[in-house]
């Protein structure tokens, strides 16, 4: 069993009240899109393109998941307009597979990397500190060990709710002054974690995307910096998206993966919005696997992401 428990009745649960309003919204477009028709034509799959394109799915994801069905309706010859929900489900969870994103109930901490160090990357307001503080409750949950490192000096509310989830969760903070060099308190993290054999690093960085130079510069030192104490961290460079902004969730993926290596993804807010398309269409654009998603206020209600699961609770009528 991993890290984070298995995926259970609770989990799922949370998972679909936090999909409702996306579900919702998606099934009356569909229903529109479908009315009075029996099988799958053109004009259903440009109304299907429209349904999945207002949906925040992206216009590229949108095409690619088109072009698929396309292909299934020429190979069956007929294809009713029933078994559409189906066909949707079946090929954005293959898409899903596709970027890498694997089911991570059985994720565990890989045992050659001690500590397992997360850069945590994301603009100003995504809910970053708390998808952290969030994952700093589940580690420990599951026994481990947890150092954090408050390298946004560049905000002194960033480092201040920090400290708050690290009182809060239990686990110990290290920071520095306010405008203190950033890439020193992921050194001083980093040497603190080592010699108390902590298991797991979360680091939260600067999110200013304005500069995107600046911006570039300070993830790449921090990274170097880094490596002088633990030569293979970070382990997971962590982008954290609000997928409450729809589109402006795209702009950042694409800004923060020209400014450093993202190689895992957490998209919160989708609790509170119709837009959870976005998981599937970030996933695609940047071809990086969706590690977790933020479904609720509660310290459990950040889950890791399970692609089948998810595509069950969007398309599933029930």
């Amino acid at each position: 069993m991993g890290i984070f428990g298995l995926f259970n009745k609770k989990k799922k649960e949370t998972l679909d009240q936090g999909l409702e309003k996306t579900k919702q919204s998606v099934f009356s477009k569909l229903t529109r899109a479908i009315a009075g028709k029996s099988k799958v034509d053109d004009d259903v799959l440009d109304n299907l393109e429209e349904v999945l394109i207002t949906s925040d799915v992206g216009v590229d994801t949108t095409l690619k998941i088109i072009e698929r069905i396309e292909e299934r309706v020429a190979r069956d010859k007929y294809v009713s307009t029933s078994e559409l929900n189906g066909i949707l489900r079946d090929e954005i969870a293959s898409l899903l597979s596709e970027n890498h994103t694997e089911d991570n109930d059985n994720w565990d901490l890989p045992a050659d990397h001690k500590p397992y160090v997360i850069l945590v990357v994301g603009v100003n307001g995504v809910g970053k500190t708390t998808t952290i503080g969030k994952l700093a409750y589940q580690f420990k949950n599951a026994g481990k060990k947890v150092y954090l490192g408050a390298a946004d000096t560049f905000r002194a509310a960033a480092v201040e709710q920090i400290c708050i989830w690290g009182e809060r969760v239990g686990v110990p903070v290290v920071k520095q002054q306010m405008g203190s060099d950033p890439a020193s308190v992921a050194f001083d993290t980093l040497n603190s974690a080592v010699a108390n054999e902590a298991d797991v690093v979360i680091i939260d960085t600067a999110g200013r995307l304005h500069n995107k130079v600046a911006l570039m510069n300070e993830l790449t030192k921090i990274k170097n910096v880094a490596k002088k104490v633990i030569p293979s961290a970070p382990n997971e460079v962590l982008l954290v998206l609000d997928g409450s902004t729809g589109q402006n969730a795209f702009e950042q993926a694409r800004q923060f993966s020209q400014a450093t290596e993202v190689n895992s993804l957490a998209i919160t807010k989708l609790d509170g919005t119709a837009k959870g398309g976005v998981v599937i269409g970030i996933s695609n654009m940047l071809k990086v696997p969706v590690k977790y998603i933020g479904l609720g206020e509660k310290l459990d209600d950040l889950q890791p992401f399970n692609r089948k699961e998810f595509v069950e609770s969007l398309f599933n009528r029930q």
